[in-house]
């Protein structure tokens, strides 16, 4: 949960940014892609690191620089190229408090259990999300944006100091590996790997969805309470707050997504949510003019569903790949799946931008396009996790319910 406060500080302050730092929309929406680029490179490296030193010293030593570069951000961001190379930089020093922390749940529990315990894990993220937009929305009418950076960045500090106290008598598994055990190698195995790959190209197209809408969700929210005027600090503080309640109310998507997944099987619990999740994408964009109640609570189911199968995805891995290979699994799954994130913000900002501008110059139009956008690009997903599903490998997963 702490280590999950900076994920989230840029979104709250978004639509004040915009305009403090001269930002377009697909400016904006680049200042998030950096902070998934640096995730998806540290995500990427841990994966291979923990294979080979431990996941929980990967996850120990990952969270001092955590914390660190989120105090950074917090005190020096003060522009565009600053705050894309600040924050760029906090996501390359956060990714070790997620793949090294699934790996942590996956060697503590058994099969029949595993989905619910990487549930909570996930839930516990979705807490520090709505936290930590909570404490922003409170904070920002009354300190700035700056002082509410300050206070997020406190949260990796604390977190790092939980993990250490807690993970103090918890043994690092380092798991047997043949000779031939190189990087390249351990890329192949996973590549290789059909059911494992259509997992992970499935959790591709999720992945631009779901980190696609934690981008812009608050700045939605806050247009809509703005009603087509100026942005202000209110309003801002307001849309971080109604998004931090939709996350919060997520950590029932996580936890019974996993716990449901281990009674009825891991690739019909993926498609129930990423279909659900997709009706949203194809909707949610157009209802700005509806009333504010109605509009949080279609967002909060948004969020149930998007992130219901987040975390089914990481379980049904670890029974798709042998133990030595899982660090390598997550680690290309990571470099996938952000890949996408990177890429989903930035186009949404590209397609409201050219939206509001000639010919069609509506905010209305361009809310709905952009968020139609998240759905066009996570459509595959389904598909993937269906042909998964009709494999024999899929009978390995959740005890054999698939």
């Amino acid at each position: 949960m702490g280590f999950t406060f900076i994920f989230t500080t840029y979104s709250a302050a978004l639509p004040l940014l915009k305009n403090d730092w001269d930002m377009s929309a697909s400016e904006a929406g680049l200042v998030q892609s950096a902070w998934h680029a640096g995730y998806l490179i540290s995500l990427f490296a841990v994966g291979f690191i923990a294979d080979r030193h431990g996941a929980k010293r990967v996850f120990l030593a990952g969270s001092i620089l955590a914390g660190v570069s989120a105090m950074l951000f917090a005190f020096y961001a003060d522009s565009a190229i600053s705050g894309l190379l600040l924050y760029g930089f906090t996501g390359l020093c956060s990714g070790a408090s997620y793949t090294p922390g699934l790996t942590l749940v996956a060697e503590r529990f058994g099969a029949h259990h595993r989905g619910r315990a990487m549930g909570w894990f996930l839930a516990s993220a979705s807490l520090g999300y709505g936290a930590s937009l909570t404490l922003s929305g409170l904070l920002m009418p009354q300190v700035g944006w700056r002082g509410a950076f300050i206070a997020t960045a406190c949260g990796p500090l604390i977190g790092t100091v939980i993990a250490f106290r807690t993970l103090r008598v918890t043994p690092n598994l380092i798991h047997p590996r043949s000779a031939e055990h190189t990087l390249r190698f351990s890329l192949l195995a996973v590549w290789r790997n059909k059911p494992a790959m259509l997992l992970i190209w499935a959790y591709v197209f999720h992945g631009w969805e779901l980190l696609g809408l934690w981008a812009w969700l608050p700045a939605y929210l806050a247009a809509s309470i703005a009603h087509g005027g100026g942005m202000t600090m209110k309003a801002a503080g307001v849309g971080a707050l109604f998004t931090a309640l939709t996350y919060i109310t997520s950590m029932s998507g996580s936890i019974y997504g996993g716990a449901l997944s281990d009674r009825w099987g891991r690739t019909r619990i993926i498609q129930w949510g990423a279909c659900l999740s997709l009706a949203c994408s194809f909707t949610f964009g157009w209802m700005i003019t509806l009333p504010l109640w109605l509009l949080v609570a279609v967002a909060a189911f948004y969020n149930i569903t998007a992130i219901a199968d987040s975390s089914v995805y990481s379980t049904a891995l670890t029974e798709l790949m042998p133990p030595q290979y899982l660090g390598a699994a997550y680690a290309l799954r990571s470099l996938l799946g952000f890949g996408a994130g990177i890429v989903s913000p930035w186009v949404f900002g590209l397609v409201f931008d050219w939206a509001r501008g000639e010919p069609l110059r509506s905010d209305a139009m361009a809310w709905g396009l952009a968020w139609t956008s998240l759905g066009i690009g996570a459509l595959l997903g389904p598909l993937m996790t269906l042909k998964l599903r009709r494999m024999p490998e899929a009978h390995g997963m959740a005890g054999g319910k698939r």
